[in-house]
């Protein structure tokens, strides 16, 4: 095994998977959210100096390359199973996700069994495309969740018609609520449009993926 700068980025990019999540079992909500945010938005800058930094410097290995898509893969499956438990299995997110989730497994499953054949399988540029649209979906889905928090504890305890009118605008808003509130809607309906896109690209690259490996699955 060959340590270099590129494989420490991406061995600290597969420790954050498990990470992110235990960041929910520790600490309380807006915290948590925040820790988690920072911690895959960080990882996921990784994914792309790892790569880089280990072609600029001709030092890509064995272990890099086998590291790189299982902690790709761990991040997004722990990411996404963290959001739905929050999402309290909300259709529009359980959806795509589980979408996304049978794809690695297949896809996964397949490179297994193909063997020393896998090599067959290469990542496509849709492919990195859809990772990208999966860790940017995930980190504004993340965000979302502190907008909600933080809208959520301005409002605890107050009336909910004074709650109508400052979000209306007829009453001043002194707790920004207004900008809470935007926030929440808006990081909620690009997050989920992001993570529909990146089950869509899902789709299309495990298709791909399969057609290619067909000609290996015949008896």
């Amino acid at each position: 095994m060959t340590w270099n700068i590129p494989n420490v980025l991406t061995t600290l990019r597969l420790l954050a998977a498990p990470a992110v999540a235990v960041m929910f079992l520790y600490f309380t909500r807006p915290w948590a959210d925040w820790f988690a945010l920072v911690l895959f938005v960080g990882a996921a800058v990784t994914d792309y100096f790892d790569g880089y930094l280990a072609r600029m410097w001709k030092q890509t290995t064995k272990l890099g390359t086998m590291l790189d898509p299982i902690a790709d893969k761990a991040m997004v499956v722990i990411a996404l199973m963290v959001i739905v438990g929050y999402s309290s299995m909300s259709p529009w997110l359980v959806l795509p996700a589980t979408v996304i989730l049978f794809r690695e497994v297949f896809v996964s499953g397949l490179r297994e069994f193909l063997g020393d054949t896998a090599g067959t399988l290469k990542v496509t540029k849709l492919a990195k495309w859809k990772t990208t649209a999966q860790m940017i979906a995930i980190a504004v889905l993340f965000a979302q969740g502190v907008f909600e928090h933080y809208l959520w504890a301005s409002t605890a305890g107050m009336d909910q018609n004074l709650v109508d009118s400052i979000l209306r605008g007829d009453v001043e808003d002194l707790h920004g609520l207004q900008w809470k509130m935007t926030g929440m809607v808006w990081s909620g309906h690009v997050g989920l449009w992001l993570l529909w896109i990146a089950a869509a690209l899902t789709l299309i690259t495990g298709f791909d993926y399969f057609r290619k490996a067909t000609p290996f699955l015949k008896d």
